[in-house]
């Protein structure tokens, strides 16, 4: 079976000359479909600019990324763009919600911007599993990080993407709701049998995922 998401020999240089910093050095990867892996590393590893090369939000200056067998760097970016929005889900970690939007407005907008209908079951399903079905109707003002974080979870996870990506998804959370939200986005993403691939510099959080990938000086090492 082919993997749900693969690099082949990616490479991101930023800088020339003496300046030049080899960002990502000819890294290839392969996540299976439902597996969680954790990427880590330390600051200026290149673990966040793996991520965004893996969700299509920068290009690479050499290798390629597959995401449910499309080699997405040979779309044109109004293609990339769409198939970001229907193939991948992410989590961040300042949450990125509409504070104009409720709970269940920001949890939807990605459908709605793809033109698809609800299925109110399923999201309904997502929502209970994150403990935030009596918030459905609050503004994200009103809520704390922790229930920020589910909500972020709840939309990733609406539009049943091929793939989800987290880039340090607990990072403005105390480690009581740290724990608390990575037990939730495991729950869900086993629940509904997605893909999770997840950056951390805690190897506390890593150890929760089914494989741990190290990087270094861009390189995944192990």
């Amino acid at each position: 079976m082919k993997p749900i998401l693969e690099t082949r020999d990616l490479v991101k240089v930023y800088g020339n000359g003496e300046a030049k910093v080899c960002a990502i050095d000819h890294t290839s990867i392969s996540i299976e479909r439902g597996e969680f892996a954790a990427v880590v590393g330390r600051s200026g590893s290149g673990k966040s600019t793996l991520l965004h090369m893996l969700g299509g939000l920068d290009r690479p200056d050499g290798g390629s990324v597959f995401i449910d067998g499309e080699d997405i760097f040979r779309l044109k970016d109004e293609q990339l763009a769409v198939f970001r929005r229907r193939k991948i889900g992410f989590i961040f970690q300042d949450y990125n919600l509409i504070p104009a939007l409720n709970v269940w407005e920001n949890i939807v907008l990605p459908l709605g911007l793809d033109g698809k209908k609800v299925n109110k079951d399923y999201v309904m399903d997502i929502v209970e599993n994150i403990g935030m079905a009596d918030r459905l109707h609050a503004l994200p003002e009103t809520l704390s990080g922790g229930q920020k974080q589910r909500v972020a979870i709840a939309r990733a996870l609406a539009s049943h993407p091929a793939v989800i990506l987290a880039d340090e998804p607990t990072g403005n959370l105390d480690s009581k709701t740290e724990m608390e939200v990575i037990s939730t986005l495991k729950n869900c993403v086993n629940r509904f049998g997605q893909t999770l691939v997840m950056i951390t510099h805690d190897e506390t959080i890593a150890q929760m995922a089914d494989r741990i990938l190290i990087i270094r000086d861009g390189k995944v090492v192990s």
